[in-house]
């Protein structure tokens, strides 16, 4: 075998489960198509849940250092301001929930992060490396490169973006639709005489589809853009003119826009493959699904995918490799159905189409009812998050569960004097218990001096899965 896992394409999901496998000692190669790395901001939104998933992976601090919270957005008609929003609100910090805020920055920026992380473990990513084709049978799949290597493999697993050469060849439907009646430009630009602090939103307030939006990428003089089409095709080397042009409709002109370094034309494109697996070659990301942007779930999704599936892949036992379609399918579906509704109510003008709430920070993802999660009562089930909590340790350090929970293993969680079968014990998943004020910690030990991890849980015993989720729960 010549590595373990091939993963074909260098995006944010492609360097997620790369990172995840490399930190298990899996070998891993990424093969990406391009000769040189996207530069342009395309996906800039990430969910809570994914800034928690990058602090188990080692990069939230540069992630944190590089974005930016959200900021206001002025809304402008006939070149007048008329109001100020924001798409949402900053939240506070819990116990629970140590990043309930979403933060922006441009899909490259997360890139080049992701991928000093996937260095740190050895791996590079394989530019102008393109998957010819492969072939697969009970015990390896055999990949033909461009480079004219031929690679045997373990797992195959594409995550290749929406045109995906890994979903064409197995030939894997991507049921949906494509709407032709609405274009947008999107990309990348710098705009002389627009304030980089803030957002801005140019056109009539009660009609954003005909508006052009523009988005101020932190750490750059760029700003991603979005503005309305009208029928007929639009040249690349076109799409600078074409939006001056629309700005000047909507601003009465002043604002002048040059270096635009990425653009393209989008259409509502919503498809999910019909299935995320066939044998030893998986689906991941936008070659999986593809939703529309309102919401900002492209990115998260496929970050959500490999996270999950990750350790399965490292274990490789049936069971858990099965598990992936069931669980991320589910789940892909629920985000396509919301992306969809946000999309209409663009469409329909609803002034309020801007506003987000908890359902696009992906913090309430749940596997419930899934093949690893067995039923049972209560808040917190088998299948979703596992929430995070400040304790103390035996010296008297504080200690948060997302840090026990951090690296490549499972997690065992036994509440108060809760019995643990020593039979399923291993050095594998370590064990710590959980004592009330006022208990002496010893061992790994640790005190729940202000009960939130006991009100969190509610449990006696809880198995963590290595992606966070509750893999097991057992009352008090």
């Amino acid at each position: 075998m010549d590595t373990q896992v091939l993963v074909a394409g260098a995006g944010p999901t492609g360097l997620t489960l790369a990172i995840e496998l490399a930190r298990r000692a899996v070998p891993v190669r990424v093969v990406e198509k391009a000769a040189s790395f996207f530069i342009g901001s395309r996906g800039d939104g990430l969910q809570p849940r994914t800034l928690e998933v990058f602090e188990d992976l080692g990069v939230l601090d540069a992630v944190l250092a590089a974005s930016s919270p959200p900021v206001p957005i002025k809304v402008y008609a006939g070149g007048r301001p008329v109001g100020e929003h924001t798409m949402f609100e900053t939240v506070e910090p819990t116990p629970a929930v140590p990043y309930p805020t979403g933060r922006f920055l441009g899909q490259s920026q997360t890139e080049a992060i992701l991928r000093g992380r996937l260095a740190e473990l050895g791996v590079h990513v394989e530019l102008a490396t393109e998957l010819f084709g492969f072939e697969q049978d009970g015990a390896c799949v055999t990949a033909l490169l461009g480079t004219g290597e031929s690679v045997r493999a373990a797992f195959l697993v594409g995550a290749d973006g929406g045109r995906s050469a890994v979903r064409k060849a197995l030939g894997v439907a991507f049921e949906g639709t494509t709407d032709e009646s609405i274009r947008m430009l999107l990309g990348d630009v710098r705009a002389d005489g627009l304030a980089h602090d803030v957002g801005h939103w140019f056109g009539a307030a009660d009609d954003p589809m005909r508006g052009v939006m523009f988005s101020p990428l932190p750490g750059t003089e760029h700003f991603q853009f979005a503005a309305a089409l009208g029928d007929g095709d639009l040249a690349v080397e076109t799409a600078l003119p074409t939006l001056q042009a629309r700005l000047d409709e909507h601003s009465g002109g002043g604002v002048r826009l040059h270096d635009m370094i990425w653009s393209t034309v989008w259409r509502p494109n919503v498809r999910l493959a019909q299935r995320f697996r066939v044998g030893r070659v998986f689906l991941a990301g936008d070659a999986a699904h593809v939703h529309p942007p309102t919401g900002g779930q492209g990115l998260n999704t496929g970050v959500q995918d490999a996270y999950n599936l990750g350790w399965k892949l490292a274990d490789g036992s049936p069971e858990l490799l099965d598990s992936y379609e069931a669980e991320r399918r589910a789940v892909a579906a629920q985000v396509l159905g919301m992306t969809s509704e946000i999309m209409q109510r663009y469409i329909d003008g609803d002034e309020d189409a801007h506003k987000r709430g908890a359902e696009t920070t992906q913090l309430g993802i749940s596997y419930r009812g899934g093949p690893l999660s067995a039923p049972g009562t209560g808040r917190l089930r088998a299948g979703d998050r596992a929430p995070d909590a400040p304790l103390q340790d035996a010296n008297g350090k504080r200690v948060r569960l997302f840090e026990l929970f951090s690296g490549p293993h499972a997690t065992r969680l036994a509440f108060g004097d809760a019995h643990v079968d020593s039979e399923v014990d291993t050095a594998d998943v370590p064990t710590y218990r959980i004592l009330p004020a006022g208990s002496v910690a010893t061992g790994t030990d640790l005190v729940d001096a202000d009960g939130h991890a006991a009100a969190a849980y509610d449990a006696g015993v809880v198995l963590v899965r290595p992606d966070n989720h509750v893999w097991e729960i057992t009352p008090r």
